[in-house]
């Protein structure tokens, strides 16, 4: 038998790209991307993610994509296949799938929060509320960890329902419902925050560049940016490239995820920020935006209780597309290398990545005086390990394993299988040099920024 009909694929392309936005379409599009544009010189910074984004995020984008459809494989067996069962750089499989499972686990904790305001928004719970007062319902929120827990398991249940389906009965099935969903959801803040008196002061704060604030820091985060709002080097990239036909165009696929998710950002943005300006108050960026000052913007707005609802419905959707790729990534490594069924291999993952997300729902209540890496919480630790060390660590492996010790033969035949055999000398040229070298500043910045080293130097 063929090995690519013994393999699920997607059955269409739309499918495969909604399913691939979707993973790349997360929280962070919405509350973290708008707020470090504005702060880092708006449109100036902007340019600078553009770029970034066509030399490192990209690049790295393809070269995981190529692997997954070039062995049919899950991340690890992918680079058993390619470097041999031996191999040290198994190690770049390894770390994605840690990654893939540490972040699920407590990303799964964040989004049941999205689900909990959801049902604070249907029941009016923002009406006519004063800050402090809304401000309280969030502090409520994460003192109880019974409440969080509960959110999490069902949030956690949803991604069971959807990828116990399948490759395209349950995941391409429903990012086909769920993308259209958010596009609509998000079209509808996007224009209500243009109709809004704050849509210019919006604008301004998002595009306006300037250069002076565009610091070398600035430009890192910039930088690190554009490879982790793509999903890259968590695993999701190389199994949903396993269930790719051959015959499609990866540089025009890569494209088209690539532009929903800046198209989504932006627009996220300038919904948000008109909006906020609109009733005169100061934009913050992270929890603090969603949680507390959204809300508490809502309250003072005619339609706010409605808008309320459309926008928190939109962040649950969003986390819920981008925790599926997660999952499935985690499930294709037991089905592959372990030969488990679908649905074993889902319920297992799904109820560890629970049990290991309970800390993060105690982090801030019963838990609350158990800190880790340099006085951080669990919560804030474990993202610190996922999204400054384990991400990078493989994207940087994966860069320089395919520009330097792959068979360039085998990575043109990938992109000439598409039809665009044309790129190969570009792209081999950004994912040999630069995009290795952009991840590695990144990294080596993070672990410098966050301590890494002075923290490790303290058990010694």
């Amino acid at each position: 038998m063929p090995l690519e009909s013994a393999r699920p694929l997607w059955a269409s392309r739309l499918g495969f790209i909604l399913a691939a936005a979707g993973s790349a379409v997360g929280l962070g599009n919405i509350w973290k991307f708008p707020y470090i544009a504005g702060q880092n010189g708006g449109g100036a910074f902007v340019l600078v993610y553009l770029a970034c984004i066509v030399v490192v995020g990209l690049p790295i984008m393809m070269a995981e994509l190529m692997i997954g459809r070039h062995t049919r494989r899950d991340a690890v067996g992918a680079f058993r296949q390619l470097a041999g069962r031996r191999s040290p750089w198994l190690a770049a499989g390894w770390v994605s799938i840690a990654a893939a499972f540490l972040i699920l686990s407590y990303y799964s904790v964040v989004a049941g929060w999205t689900l909990d305001y959801v049902l604070l928004s249907l029941t009016g719970s923002f009406t006519g509320q004063s800050a402090p007062a809304i401000e309280a319902l969030f502090a409520s929120l994460i003192g109880s960890g019974g409440r969080q827990i509960a959110w999490h398991l069902l949030f956690m249940l949803l991604c069971l329902g959807i990828v116990v389906g399948g490759v395209q009965k349950g995941i391409e099935r429903w990012s086909k419902i769920l993308m259209p969903v958010l596009f609509f959801l998000l079209a509808l803040l996007f224009v209500n925050g243009l109709l809004s008196r704050g849509a210019w002061e919006g604008f301004v704060f998002l595009f306006r560049p300037d250069f002076h604030r565009l610091t070398w820091g600035a430009v890192l985060e910039a930088m690190g940016h554009a490879f982790f709002t793509l999903s890259l080097g968590m695993a999701a990239m190389i199994t949903y490239g396993s269930y790719l036909k051959r015959s499609e165009d990866l540089l025009s696929a890569s494209l088209r995820v690539v532009l929903l998710d800046t198209v989504i950002a932006l627009m996220a943005g300038l919904a948000i920020f008109s909006i906020v300006f609109s009733v005169g108050m100061t934009p913050a960026g992270g929890p603090g935006l969603v949680f507390k000052t959204i809300p508490v913007v809502f309250s003072q707005l005619a339609g706010g209780p409605f808008l309320a609802i459309v926008f928190f419905l939109l962040l649950a959707f969003a986390a819920l597309t981008s925790a599926i790729s997660l999952l499935e990534a985690q499930v294709a490594y037991l089905i592959d290398e372990r030969g488990w069924g679908r649905r074993q291999a889902t319920c297992t993952l799904a109820a560890l990545a629970f049990v290991v997300g309970i800390p993060t729902a105690l982090s801030y209540n019963l838990l609350a005086d158990w800190q880790l890496i340099g006085e951080r919480s669990f919560f804030d630790s474990a993202d610190l390990v996922a999204s400054n060390y384990l991400l990078p660590l493989s994207g940087l492996l994966i860069a320089i394993y395919v520009g330097w010790f792959w068979s360039g033969t085998e990575e043109k035949e990938e992109l000439i299988a598409g039809g665009a055999g044309w790129v190969y000398p570009l792209w081999h040229l950004l994912i040999r040099f630069v995009s290795p070298l952009a991840v590695a500043i990144v990294l080596l910045f993070k672990v410098r920024e966050t301590g890494l080293f002075s923290w490790l130097l303290s058990f010694f």
